[in-house]
């Protein structure tokens, strides 16, 4: 008998814990762009203009945003996984960024970047090719 009062409650229990679906977290606005691009480099909106900053004791060249959204903006230069020279212009928020690089053959090249040390960024272009960076 105790056996069928187990089981009956077993059951109850499987059947009375039906999994519910989650509603979506809610989407938070902001002006913040989760990804940079290599157009972000550009133009500045207006948003961006009300926080621009220059400082010439650091190595960027301008920065905008608010502390913990700050966007910064670098000339930088480099070489290509052939050897050859590069320079460019690239802004960065957090670990990653994006810009355009300059090589004799190539007038502007697209590239996304990520820093791996102190003043020092590696980049990748649309074809996969990896570039070394440092701030100038």
């Amino acid at each position: 008998m105790q056996k069928n009062y187990l089981i009956l409650l077993l059951l109850f229990t499987l059947y009375s814990c039906q999994k519910t679906s989650a509603p979506p977290p809610p989407q938070i606005n902001s002006f913040y762009k989760s990804v940079i691009t290599a157009d972000d480099r550009k133009t500045i909106t207006p948003e961006e203009a009300k926080t621009y900053y220059v400082n010439k004791t650091y190595q960027y060249e301008y920065r905008t945003g608010n502390p913990g959204h700050y966007e910064y903006n670098y000339d930088v230069k480099g070489i290509n996984y052939k050897g050859d020279s590069v320079f460019g212009n690239i802004n960065v928020q957090g670990k990653y960024g994006a810009g355009i690089l300059m090589i004799d053959s190539i007038p502007e090249l697209e590239i996304c970047t990520e820093w791996i040390s102190y003043g020092k960024l590696k980049a990748f272009d649309n074809k996969g090719n990896e570039y070394h960076l440092v701030v100038k």
